[in-house]
């Protein structure tokens, strides 16, 4: 079970605060930093200083870590033209030798594009596939050919298909809780399939429609990873876990039911259930960036239990 980094610097984190988090991460060992993409706050947080773009984050992030994977969950697609993020993500992962992953999702935050005047399309999930196939479809043209695509909403001619990520495939991330039209673009186009923010039975049973639609395409199931995204919120003893759920405006009995909270012999048990319906990498997501002791406590006594 690999385990991963996840922040919301959307809800209040400048970049100095981002860096810290993911050179402590890579420090400790964990497999990967990721972030999410979005430009407005959620809840009651004040979002202070205000939101940072996520490429943006990580190119800098690829040039002062070393090992780690970065990566999005989830990048929206309504943010960027596929053209472009193509060249964005494959710039970003030269510049990491090679570490990206590209989270790509359909957007779903109606209020930040209107505070930032992004359009806001009722067809987002036939744009994402478009723009699944545009992305895709620009990485794997070799060198000295031209790309062009004729979709509904994005049309390109001739593309010199340049510049190449230093992957020879970047990792494309999925993830969501539809059970039809999901399923099938993670069959199609994804390296990996993100159950987000679900209980073990909810993950067991969408796993299966991945795994189904798969098949359905002559894909081997077992060729992508399944993955969970998870709150966590980790003490030492009782009193420590209180203190930090309260520290991020949670309740711990709600943390335990929907997230990884507790003891780490608790988060243990927890990540285990998850392993047991596929899942063989995990996202923990942290909300209290400042609190760096809380990785510690994770990589010291989570990580050697797994």
């Amino acid at each position: 079970m690999e385990l991963r980094i996840f922040t919301e610097p959307q809800q209040g984190a400048s970049y100095e605060t981002l860096l810290a988090v993911a050179k402590a991460a890579e420090d400790l060992g964990f497999d990967a930093f990721f972030r999410s993409d979005h430009y407005l706050r959620m809840g009651s947080a004040d979002g202070l200083p205000g939101p940072t773009d996520a490429w943006i984050t990580l190119a800098g992030l690829a040039r002062e870590t070393t090992r780690i994977r970065l990566g999005t969950l989830m990048t929206a697609a309504t943010f960027r033209l596929p053209g472009v993020l193509a060249l964005q993500v494959a710039q970003v992962d030269q510049m990491s030798g090679g570490r990206i992953e590209l989270g790509l999702g359909a957007g779903w935050y109606e209020e930040e594009h209107r505070a930032y005047g992004i359009p806001f399309p009722a067809d987002r999930f036939a744009r994402l596939e478009e723009q699944l196939a545009v992305v895709t479809g620009l990485w794997q043209t070799p060198v000295g050919e031209t790309f062009s695509y004729d979709g509904e909403y994005y049309q390109l001619a001739d593309s010199p298909a340049l510049p190449k990520p230093a992957q020879s495939r970047v990792p494309v991330l999925i993830g969501g809780h539809g059970a039809t039209r999901t399923p099938r673009l993670a069959a199609r186009y994804a390296q990996e399939f993100n159950m987000p923010f679900s209980s073990v039975a909810e993950t067991e049973r969408q796993f299966g429609r991945v795994r189904a639609a798969a098949e359905a395409i002559g894909r081997a199931p077992d060729d992508l990873v399944y993955s969970n995204a998870l709150v966590v919120c980790a003490g030492k003893d009782d009193a420590d876990v209180a203190r930090r759920a309260a520290a991020i405006g949670r309740e711990v009995a709600e943390l335990k039911e929907h997230g990884l909270a507790g003891t780490p012999a608790e988060v243990v048990d927890t990540i285990g259930r998850y392993a047991e319906t596929g899942a063989s990498r995990i996202y923990l997501q942290i909300l209290d960036l400042d609190d760096l002791d809380h990785l510690e406590l994770i990589a010291a006594e989570v990580q050697p239990q797994l």
